[in-house]
């Protein structure tokens, strides 16, 4: 039985995750981190900051904020627990940090634990490396009037990813309004809309001479990134130390 402690579990994607792990018969959560810590009613015990908690884990799971990253890597070094963290906004010292935790414990980090966002990732940097660079790249992405930062981290790996990919000099350009010049062939243009209740929806567009070439995956419930996270959760445990992502999952799949 995997013991789970779980970092951010009043939260929305938080709630989904409590909500499966009790359907599992392999895991279990042992005790639950959130700042509001009486928000509702847990089986287990909650505490509002991670160094209070007095129950061990063989995992701590974090849909929390990326603020609280110090503290859980702190936390984890200190009791050799592995980290999965599905939390964006971080900052290059915070992936620095993530880097240097990793030599001690494992540690698996993404934004968006969708197996099928990954796959789409996987496809446009395969579209990106195939097509010329007269093929204009943007990309759209939809989330619900709640959702608080633009571009979401999903898309600025997507983004990332393609520039990895073929345009190691590629300038991402959030929006167009103001701007007067020609588009360049190296502009990556990023666009964010929220509304109403999308829960994420992502198109890569390739546009061409007199053709273009669509990727799109569409969320339709925060699910997939709770069963994403577990998934990924039961690969993690039995890893060594390293800084882990889902293109390692996704390439033991194949295997």
């Amino acid at each position: 039985m995997i013991q789970i402690i779980l970092n951010g579990c009043n939260g929305s994607m938080g709630r989904v995750v409590s909500q499966f792990i009790a359907e599992t018969t392999d895991m279990t959560v042992v005790a639950d981190i959130d700042r509001s810590p009486n928000k509702q009613t847990n089986t287990y015990p909650v505490y509002n900051h991670i160094s209070n908690c007095k129950e061990r884990g063989d995992l701590l799971i974090d849909f929390s904020h990326h603020s609280l990253l110090p503290g859980l890597i702190q936390y984890c070094r200190t009791t050799h627990t592995p980290l999965l963290t599905a939390t964006s906004g971080f900052t290059e010292k915070d992936y620095r940090e993530l880097e240097a935790a990793s030599q001690e414990i494992p540690i698996f980090q993404s934004t968006n634990f969708s197996l099928g966002i990954n796959l789409l990732i996987a496809l446009t940097c395969y579209a990106a490396k195939s097509l010329d660079e007269n093929f204009n790249i943007e990309i759209l992405e939809k989330y619900h009037n709640k959702k608080i930062d633009a571009p979401s981290g999903t898309t600025l790996t997507i983004a990332d990813a393609v520039k990895k990919a073929n345009h190691e000099e590629a300038d991402f350009i959030y929006g167009r309004h103001g701007r007067t010049e020609v588009r360049k062939n190296t502009d990556i243009g990023i666009h964010s809309i929220r509304g109403g209740t999308y829960i994420g929806e992502h198109t890569v567009i390739f546009a061409g001479m007199d053709e273009i070439i669509e990727l799109k995956h569409v969320a339709l419930s925060k699910n997939i990134f709770a069963l994403g996270a577990l998934t990924c959760s039961r690969f993690l445990v039995h890893q060594e130390t390293g800084l882990y992502h889902m293109k390692d999952l996704l390439a033991l799949s194949k295997q």
